[in-house]
């Protein structure tokens, strides 16, 4: 319900892309569909965007003149925690891994339908809670705890045992949340995609590994020998600690 004198401020997206004809479809496709949108053609044109405006999620194309998506996907996430969304040729999965590990939250394989990125859009935002005004008013998630470690879900926070703020992209902390609301149970990677994103993996999609393996670097004590988040051969991953709700 809209009440008189409060004005709904609608998410404002940067569509990349060097095709003028890609960048005006989606222009005017998410534009009819409550978003605001800025465009830019490549790196140089992005900055000034991001520069310049608040920005609530990037769709960044992987292929640019110039700096490719990958490199530039590396300068945002550098910056901020701005969620991005990739466009990927159909059939580059190295691409689409290497965007997860420069942090993007999600990717679209072109070509692909503007509704199904509409859909992946509205799902990241709602992650990042910068959501379009259409789900009624719920209750406020509850804190979770582990090994020292505190998960502030409202203000999608981690703090270390030792209280530093660690950061995270808008996809490894709904990993991790998906993670302490399932402890010592095995999620297989269909279950955690399905979790987060709200979507079944494809037979060679693994998205799901690359954030945990970035999730892993962050908060295990070794990495490489990980003990708060456990494979399970042939099942998924297994989230060991005990978890406390605040």
């Amino acid at each position: 319900m809209n009440h008189p004198g409060v004005t709904k401020i609608s998410p404002h997206l940067l569509i990349v892309d060097d095709d003028r004809e890609i960048r005006s479809l989606l222009s005017g496709f998410f534009t009819r569909h409550g978003f605001r949108v800025s465009t830019a053609e490549d790196g140089r044109s992005m900055r000034q965007v991001l520069g310049g405006s608040k920005i609530d999620l990037v769709v960044l194309d992987l292929m640019l003149p110039g700096e490719d998506g990958l490199s530039l996907c590396r300068q945002v996430r550098g910056d901020s925690r701005t969620p991005i969304i990739m466009l990927t040729a159909m059939g580059e999965e190295v691409d689409r891994i290497l965007g997860l590990e420069m942090g993007a939250d999600d990717y679209m394989p072109k070509p692909f339908s503007p509704r199904e990125l509409l859909a992946r859009v509205k799902a990241v935002l709602r992650r990042s809670g910068a959501a379009i005004e259409e789900d009624a008013a719920v209750a406020p998630p509850a804190n979770l705890a582990f090994e020292g470690w505190r998960l502030n879900v409202a203000r999608r926070q981690l703090h270390s045992p030792d209280d530093v703020l660690v950061q995270l992209s808008a996809g490894e902390f709904d990993l991790l949340v998906a993670f302490a609301e399932h402890p010592q149970r095995v999620l297989t990677r269909d279950q955690l995609l399905d979790l987060t994103r709200g979507r079944l993996a494809g037979p060679f999609d693994r998205s799901v590994d690359v954030q945990v393996s970035r999730l892993r670097r962050k908060i295990e004590p070794d990495p490489k020998d990980p003990s708060l988040i456990k494979t399970v051969r042939s099942g998924g991953y297994i989230f060991t600690p005990a978890v406390a709700r605040a």
